[in-house]
């Protein structure tokens, strides 16, 4: 059942996908009749990306393909901005633990005094991924670490294949 009509949108810098992502998009897709995943070029808080955002965009369309009413988008401006430009009213995130949500507090504050009229919405990580992040699927990669069970097939050999290099 669709709680809202609306538009929403899931951003991140998904370097790489994982499960974890996945769980919240699917659940935010059964809440909301549009989800725009929001794929950004370049994070201001986060290092260089792994992953181009080409590839990440791939990575998430390829995932995502059999969810009605999704779709992937690059962006490089601020998410309310963005979210506007989609007609998006939500901005939908995952959270883990109580440093994500001292973090997305921060943020909530600074998109709320840019846009009003876009609301936040955070939805709590399933128990199974709420260790999860993409950064420590990496750190797995780097040391021979499995990842299957954490990423999609195509992620999990790609980062293989990168970070063997």
């Amino acid at each position: 059942m669709s709680l809202s009509k609306s538009i929403a949108v899931c951003p991140g810098s998904y370097d790489p996908i994982t499960n974890g992502h996945l769980d919240v998009i699917r659940r935010v897709a059964d809440l909301y009749e549009q989800v725009v995943v929001a794929v950004v070029g370049r994070s201001v808080r986060k290092n260089a990306t792994l992953f181009s955002v080409e590839e990440r965009v791939g990575f998430i369309e390829r995932a995502t393909a059999e969810l009605p009413g999704v779709r992937v988008e690059p962006f490089s401006n601020l998410v309310v901005e963005f979210a506007r430009s989609v007609g998006a009213k939500a901005i939908v995130k995952g959270l883990r633990a109580i440093s994500d949500f001292e973090y997305e507090l921060e943020l909530h504050q600074l998109n709320r005094r840019q846009d009003p009229e876009i609301e936040s919405v955070y939805l709590m990580a399933s128990p199974q991924y709420s260790f999860l992040s993409s950064s420590g699927v990496k750190e797995l990669a780097t040391f021979g670490g499995k990842i299957d069970d954490l990423v999609p097939a195509e992620v999990a050999a790609r980062l293989q294949e990168q970070l063997r290099r």
